[in-house]
């Protein structure tokens, strides 16, 4: 039906202003969108926003507690009072009037870190997948992705026109199947530390196979980084055999932003065709210090890295849940019969914050509770923690 301003329809032989059509066609979809809601419901996958976390936090991403850190925090409230227009916007995109020489230099000394020509700031990793995936990959060409990759990773593949397949989570054998059928250039996208399973890629052989089929990797490395030293291709020596990486400082870094980190002639081939990086507002020159300050404390302090491990190793000593080894996310799985609110209400009443992870973002049927473990949570908090999970097993 046309909804032009200028005309009329008519509809059930009656001439209604193209204002009333449009008014009765938003209607039409506000009803639609609360059935799709009540389905979502009577599944049991309804989402909502929650307040915040409980006091024994199990749930978020602050691995090494950086957020609480004392000395970033202090940084931040001496650069707040010497350089207050550094924590407002950038007034633009990189391109127009949001590039600044200190978000330079930042990128420039990100790039050092992690031993690669270059590095782009992103205000999130999504952003930072979305531009990667839907840029590089061209008509004709193959994306080959793991099943558990990011959902960023799937929206960029879904921006561009590139053949677009899944391989079996972490299964050599049959990326090499699809390896072999694959077309023209071909695209690797997987995690190195994958958020929802815990688990590790078996990144060594990944790289050799994809070196073999003449396919370039691209790696999300944001739960990796600080967890696995500066992720896991820097601590594999794999930075120059890897086409791209992601890295993201709102988990264990505690800040705000992402990098994509590779050779100048990408993060240049970007700038010109990258829609998300050219259309996007760039980040405020405050978040390209704090992320820098971040890398700072984590190459001179390591108390935050030996607490985390600590947590780590006592948590997996209970032999619950299954994930890599080393691995401070822990997915576990209720039985049949256990009552899922039950678990949830009980770690609440404990003041314990877990999430529960509901398809689609896990497959149907793999839901499971998600627990994060960090630098901060002491012995008795974990063993409370399991306490209570072992119930319901």
């Amino acid at each position: 039906m046309s909804l032009r301003w200028s005309s009329s329809s008519l509809i059930g032989g009656y001439r209604l202003s193209a204002r009333k059509l449009t008014k009765k066609s938003c209607q039409l979809v506000q009803t639609d969108l609360s059935f799709r809601l009540q389905e979502v419901k009577e599944r049991g996958t309804y989402r909502s926003l929650r307040h915040g976390r409980g006091p024994v936090d199990f749930c978020s991403n602050d691995y090494l507690g950086y957020t609480q850190n004392r000395a970033l925090q202090h940084y931040a409230k001496s650069l707040m009072v010497s350089h207050p227009h550094y924590f407002m916007g950038s007034t633009g995109s990189r391109l127009i009037s949001g590039n600044h020489p200190i978000t330079e230099e930042v990128e420039a000394c990100i790039a050092d870190h992690h031993e690669v020509e270059s590095a782009m700031l992103f205000p999130t990793g999504y952003m930072a997948n979305l531009t990667l995936f839907s840029t590089l990959p061209q008509r004709g060409d193959t994306v080959i992705l793991d099943e558990y990759v990011h959902r960023s990773v799937l929206d960029g593949c879904r921006m561009g026109s590139a053949t677009r397949w899944k391989f079996r989570h972490n299964d050599l054998n049959h990326l090499e199947d699809l390896l072999v059928r694959a077309k023209g250039r071909i695209w690797i996208g997987i995690e190195s530390l994958y958020s929802m399973d815990g688990d590790l890629a078996p990144l060594v052989k990944m790289t050799a196979l994809a070196q073999r089929y003449g396919a370039c990797l691209l790696v999300d490395e944001a739960h990796a980084l600080g967890v696995f030293g500066l992720g896991l291709v820097k601590e594999l020596g794999l930075s120059d055999q890897i086409f791209a990486s992601v890295v993201t400082y709102g988990k264990a870094f505690g800040q705000h932003g992402a990098a994509l980190l590779g050779s100048q002639l990408l993060k240049d081939y970007l700038v010109n065709f990258g829609s998300p990086f050219i259309y996007s507002t760039a980040v405020p020159i405050a978040s390209g210090l704090l992320i820098q300050e971040a890398y700072a404390t984590f190459q001179s302090d390591y108390t935050a890295q030996e607490a985390l491990a600590d947590s780590v190793r006592y948590f997996e000593q209970h032999a619950l849940g299954k994930s890599g080894l080393g691995s401070p996310i822990k997915p576990i799985y209720l039985s049949k019969d256990a009552c899922t609110a039950a678990v949830l209400n009980e770690l609440e009443d404990q003041g314990i914050s877990c999430s529960y992870i509901k398809s689609p973002t896990v497959p149907k049927g793999k839901e499971r509770i998600r627990i994060c473990l960090h630098a901060f949570n002491t012995h008795a908090e974990i063993d409370n923690l399991v306490g209570i999970l072992k119930k319901y097993q």
